[in-house]
């Protein structure tokens, strides 16, 4: 399988992290352990803005579930379908000629599942296969990118279009748990679309890298450490301060099957797209693989420029390897993504030297 271009998007609000401690403090009463918690990362952080799934920020206030999901369906139709359009048009290729659809996603629940709004706006073909994936987190891009591979293995099935797209804000919670502070001060919106095609494909030789392998890692026991929790037909994130160093070792385990089906090291691998999860985790993931610092460098920049979009994230990463790391013919990657279970997944990548137009 290999990646044909891929395609960002965020909805249009953006709002600075100084403006955003600045509408928490206005909306909401905030405890003072809860507001000194606020100014820390809103004021302190390395994140510079996020961009939102609102009209405005007063909708920030919003508790009611069925206009939370509603708000979801809104802006994660719109965001997966604009950043499907850009793959697309970088490729120069239409609409009618994707065979497969794959969507994950776990902030908003739709059944039928996003595939069939996101169909209806590309104008997709009417015998398009449309595959949902659900609940698997932070980490949900490349389980998608996996099924796709698995779809592409079959007769007929030549470009596969994979989205991942997280409206994080529609699930935005107030309480004064640290857990809920932290996630309401780093997580954004966005989605990020690959177009990936079969070796059989026409544009397969353009394409600007080829996914050579997966593996993955995951420690149910730890499940109560990062999920969500339906509490008054609300999702509600929960998160401890383990987080960080459970998901290091699970991407140590899922990084090191990875490279030992394949006979490689750690030492082989030239660039690396992680999951921007926070600085905290990204330093212990850091120093479990025993990587160099410029080597999370596209991953704190999404971090810095986005916040913590969930699933969307990794993509970002990649994206930013491919356009200002620009990697040579040859060159090897690892597309490294943890999250909800606690799950964490590993693709091996080379680069083809194509660069994403």
């Amino acid at each position: 399988m290999l990646l044909r271009a891929l395609g960002t998007a965020n909805p249009s609000l953006h709002v600075s992290q100084r403006e955003a401690y600045g509408h928490f403090s206005r909306l909401f009463r905030l405890a003072p352990d809860e507001d000194a918690l606020y100014r820390k990362l809103l004021l302190d952080g390395p994140i510079e803005g996020r961009f939102i799934g609102m009209d405005s920020v007063e909708e920030s206030a919003e508790s009611d579930p069925d206009k939370l999901n509603f708000r979801f369906l809104r802006h994660a139709r719109a965001a997966a379908a604009e950043a499907a359009r850009r793959a697309l048009a970088q490729a120069g290729m239409e609409a009618e000629k994707v065979d497969a659809l794959v969507v994950n996603t776990c902030t908003g629940y739709l059944c039928p599942g996003l595939t069939s709004y996101v169909a209806e706006d590309l104008g997709l073909s009417r015998d398009v296969f449309p595959l949902d994936i659900m609940g698997m987190g932070c980490g949900g891009a490349l389980p998608n990118w996996q099924s796709a591979a698995g779809l592409l293995a079959l007769p007929g099935i030549e470009v596969a279009l994979s989205i991942s797209v997280e409206i994080c804000t529609a699930t935005l919670f107030m309480g004064d748990e640290p857990g809920l502070v932290v996630s309401n001060a780093i997580f954004g919106d966005g989605a990020a679309a690959s177009l990936l095609v079969s070796d059989r494909h026409p544009q397969a030789e353009r394409a600007g890298l080829r996914v050579l392998g997966f593996a993955s890692a995951q420690a149910p026991e730890h499940r109560e450490q990062l999920r969500y929790r339906l509490q008054g037909g609300r999702l509600k994130n929960h998160l401890t301060i383990r987080v960080p160093a459970l998901s290091a070792k699970l991407a140590r385990q899922a990084v090191d099957r990875l490279l030992a089906s394949a006979a490689r090291q750690i030492s082989d691998i030239r660039w690396w797209a992680i999951h921007a999860g926070g600085t905290s985790v990204l330093d212990k993931v850091g120093r479990r693989l025993a990587l160099p610092d410029n080597a999370l460098d596209c991953s704190m920049r999404v971090f810095r420029e986005y916040g913590n979009m969930s699933s969307p994230s990794v993509l970002f990463a990649l994206d930013n390897v491919l356009r200002h790391g620009r990697p040579k013919a040859g060159e090897l990657g690892v597309v490294l993504a943890f999250g909800a279970g606690l799950t964490a997944f590993a693709a091996l990548v080379e680069f083809t030297g194509e660069s994403v137009e």
